[in-house]
C-alpha cells in the first residue's frame, strides 16, 4: 500500500468529523443566529468546559476563579459513618 493511501486512511475519520462538525455549526447557525462561546466552570464537579452562553453571562473568569467554592461530593459524607 503506498504511503499516501495509508496516511488518507489515518487522517479520514478526522476529516470526517471536521465536516460534520462544520456542517452542525452551520446549521445551528442558520437556526439560531450568532453564538457566544465561553469557558464555565462547574462547582458541583469542579471542572470548566466550553458552551454556548448566553450575551448577558459572562464567561469563567480565571481571575475570579476560588478554588474553595468547589463542592466536593465525598466531603459530603456523613462524618458519624466515618467513626464505625
Amino acid at each position: 500500500m503506498e504511503a499516501q493511501y495509508l496516511a488518507a486512511i489515518i487522517l479520514s475519520p478526522f476529516i470526517v468529523a471536521f465536516l460534520y462538525a462544520g456542517v452542525h455549526e452551520y446549521l445551528r447557525f442558520k437556526a439560531e443566529g450568532r453564538a457566544n462561546y465561553g469557558l464555565v466552570y462547574d462547582e458541583d464537579t469542579g471542572t470548566t468546559y466550553v458552551t454556548g452562553i448566553a450575551e448577558e453571562d459572562d464567561g469563567y473568569d480565571l481571575e475570579e476563579f476560588d478554588p474553595s467554592g468547589y463542592t466536593n461530593p465525598e466531603a459530603k459524607a456523613d462524618p458519624e459513618a466515618e467513626k464505625t
